[in-house]
């Protein structure tokens, strides 16, 4: 008898093997089929290794194949891992953040993907910690350095080396001389345990009546479940980072995980120190800083849940949390939260959107919120808790217009003699001064005197800038650098480079010149990097180490300083200008941050802002201390202009290394240009940087209605021209820089 069809072995060698649609890490249009092996259990979710033009990538399980390839051309999946699955919320965020940045998929699901490493179990570890009895140890000589990794092995836990190391502030040999004394003793460790747990039942410190009434209002939205944005509306120094810890508390009480993100890691270290005395141990960090294994070891905790609260930059939003139950964004109007490069977005509204996605709370932490926030508070989009007043008792500092053309620094200087006067009577006071300058180097321009020529960096359409610290002229786009020329590149003469305007470090030398009793700190992220070397110049300035601090934005955030009470602005006019259209908002909020270092509650601050223009907007609601007059006049002048938050804005950046490949593709997208009446596209033209790292640019602006299906409007309008492949097209929803 012929044999049965579906039971021969032919039939079950060509049977239909299982599909799965499998998103890769790259920037395709979706997910792609694979064979799942036999005997491999695989549910969506799940990260796996698989093959696609001859290299292995590291995926997820996105879903059921389409089921459009056929079986001869189906590619099995190579591995699964070891650990758990990305969550579905997690899944749906980034499908919802590739469709609102008009991204691939692909390429924000590699925001999320850890390093390989982190994906399999490491073997175990040696740790150190104090010997339950320790041995004699005579003539051993317990110095400073000794001393400080004792302490810090004195709440029991055990460390890596490294961990202790770091902690401690030593090299690892003075840990093993301790070994070797006998007064520290090694266990093998596993390397993946879960970081040391917060202690939510901590008692903080006491809070003020408005205070209590923020952080009860906090905690009911925990404890109720009630999803939504609010925003944590309080003045410098009005201590909000303790009521949004009580928020941290019930989020630990309720076994549930937290994201706080913070705009620059420069922020982490002062908050770091006060999150510990809340809650006993550190959190768990990230930013570009943290070390490969402890990225490894943290993307592992967050996924397994270990990681309690997390603290990070803006990347931190999109690791895979296996139960996040609160976000955090403090300084949420910070532009340092929009992410210019690769992906591009904006880190506070996609915080917004992950946490509608997971029901949760969203605290958007500030105080000067953002206009958009500030919109979405008054039309109920978000709900709001405010306090007015500093902590303590403590006023807010006095501000003082100092007009520039009427109070005119000597020549070549660029202190006026009303700010000169005022450091002089700090510094008699014992009193510590702060001068801001957000511009780093020694000066913006190096031009020749005898031809004229102004030095350029050969990448980009911009100045190169002097840091004579250094002895180096630098490119702040692209990162060029070289050593400043004897003779001018130009004409060939010698000597006649000339800097031309301050930097941070010429008003170092300047301040130096005029008190040189005064011991002057420089502080800006090209001379000081990472959290940990802020929190080391933040306790120098504590133990009144340095009375003059002169620093860009990087101090003007965040930090506590008890006897400062002078803070000067030189340049209150920089970055009011440029065609920016919140460059009057992005202007106030700085300067609102930077003077609120100024000043607590036994002393008493005044701000001094140097301007040549003392009747701008910005300066006469800063002296007044009208916040809300000034939000509202900006908010009246967007709207009638039609710019956001009252419309919606999106560019289109084209680049590529030759100009007329670029005028090319521009002038293809320009003649399919969407035509509806009720948008405008204005393009192309050349960025204001026309050229950026060696490619030619040319950008398109389109202004839609606040209804208006942006997103779809531009996959739209790009699907109709087929771009050379040396021209790369970057869409930028909801552009912050324009440049």
């Amino acid at each position: 008898m012929p044999q049965d069809r579906a039971s021969s072995p032919c039939a079950a060698a060509v049977a239909p093997r299982r599909r799965v649609a499998v998103l890769l890490p790259l920037p395709l249009k979706g997910a792609y089929d694979y064979a799942v092996p036999e005997g491999m259990a695989v549910a969506p979710g799940d990260y796996v290794a698989a093959p696609l033009g001859g290299n292995h990538y590291v995926g997820v399980v996105w879903g059921e194949a389409a089921g459009d390839v056929g079986e001869a051309r189906l590619k099995p999946i190579v591995e699964r891992f070891d650990v758990p699955p990305l969550p579905e919320v997690h899944r749906r965020f980034v499908e919802r953040v590739a469709a609102y940045t008009v991204t691939p998929p692909g390429a924000v699901l590699r925001l999320s993907l850890g390093p390989v490493a982190a994906l399999a179990a490491a073997s175990p570890t040696v740790a150190y910690r104090l010997p339950a009895a320790a041995a004699d140890a005579d003539g051993l000589r317990i110095t400073p350095s000794r001393r400080r990794v004792l302490d810090a092995l004195a709440d029991g836990i055990a460390r890596p080396l490294g961990d202790l190391a770091r902690a401690a502030g030593v090299g690892t040999g003075v840990v093993h001389g301790l070994v070797a004394a006998g007064r520290l003793e090694t266990v093998p460790v596993a390397a993946d345990r879960p970081p040391p747990e917060p202690d939510w039942r901590r008692r903080g410190p006491e809070l003020s009546p408005e205070q209590t009434m923020a952080a009860a209002d906090l905690r009911a939205r925990i404890v109720d479940h009630r999803a939504g944005t609010v925003l944590l509306d309080g003045v410098t120094g009005s201590g909000k980072t303790e009521v949004y810890f009580e928020a941290i508390a019930a989020t630990l009480a309720a076994g549930r995980q937290t994201l706080v993100l913070v705009p620059e890691i420069a922020l982490t270290a002062q908050w770091l120190d006060r999150f510990a005395r809340r809650f006993g141990v550190p959190p768990v960090e990230w930013h570009s800083e943290v070390s490969s294994r402890d990225r490894r070891r943290n993307w592992r905790a967050v996924a397994t849940g270990g990681a309690r609260v997390v603290v990070g930059a803006r990347s931190a939003l999109f690791l895979p949390y296996r139960d996040l139950g609160l976000i955090v964004v403090d300084e949420e109007h910070d532009g340092a939260f929009k992410q210019e490069d690769g992906v591009i977005y904006q880190a506070r509204d996609m915080a917004v959107l992950r946490g509608h996605l997971a029901a949760i709370p969203v605290v958007l932490v500030s105080a000067t919120p953002s206009l958009e926030t500030v919109i979405n508070v008054e039309t109920g989009r978000y709900a709001a808790v405010r306090l007015p007043d500093r902590h303590g008792g403590a006023t807010m500092p006095e501000i003082r217009v100092v007009d520039l053309r009427r109070d005119r620094p000597e020549r070549q200087r660029w202190l006026s003699p009303p700010l000169v006067t005022a450091i002089g009577e700090t510094l008699a006071a014992g009193e510590q001064t702060l001068l801001f300058l957000n511009r780093r180097g020694y000066a913006p321009l190096t031009l020749c005197r005898a031809c004229g020529h102004r030095l350029e960096c050969p990448s980009c359409t911009a100045w190169l800038v002097e840091h004579r610290l250094a002895g180096r002229l630098q490119c702040h786009h692209c990162g060029y650098s070289t050593a400043l020329p004897r003779n001018c590149p130009a004409c060939g003469e010698e000597d006649t480079l000339a800097a031309c305007g301050p930097g941070v470090e010429r008003l170092a030398e300047e301040a130096a010149a005029r008190f040189p009793a005064a011991r002057i700190a420089l502080v800006a992220s090209d001379t000081l990097t990472g959290p940990r070397a802020i929190d080391a110049l933040v306790e120098q300035v504590a133990r009144h180490e340095v009375d003059l601090l002169i620093g860009t934005q990087v101090v003007a955030k965040g930090h506590h300083f008890p006897l400062l009470t002078l803070v000067g602005v030189v340049d209150a006019d920089l970055g009011l200008h440029g065609g920016d259209l919140r460059a009057t908002e992005r202007t106030f909020q700085l300067l609102h941050q930077v003077s609120g270092r100024a000043g607590r509650a036994d002393r008493p601050g005044v701000v001094l802002l140097q301007t040549l223009d003392p009747a701008h907007p910005v300066m006469r609601a800063l002296a007044a201390g009208d916040r809300d007059g000034f939000l509202a006049a900006e908010a009246d002048g967007r709207r009638r202009a039609g710019m956001p938050p009252f419309t919606r804005l999106a560019a289109l950046i084209l680049s590529g290394p030759k100009a007329t490949d670029v005028d090319r593709a521009a002038q293809a997208l320009a003649r399919v240009a969407p035509a509806d009446a009720d948008l405008t596209v204005l393009g192309p033209a050349p960025a204001p940087l026309a050229v950026l790292r060696g490619r030619h640019r040319r950008r398109f602006l389109v202004n839609a209605p606040r209804n208006a299906p942006l997103q779809a409007i531009l996959r739209d309008w790009l699907g109709r021209v087929r771009l050379p492949g040396s021209v790369r097209c970057q869409v930028d929803v909801d552009p912050y820089s324009f440049l």
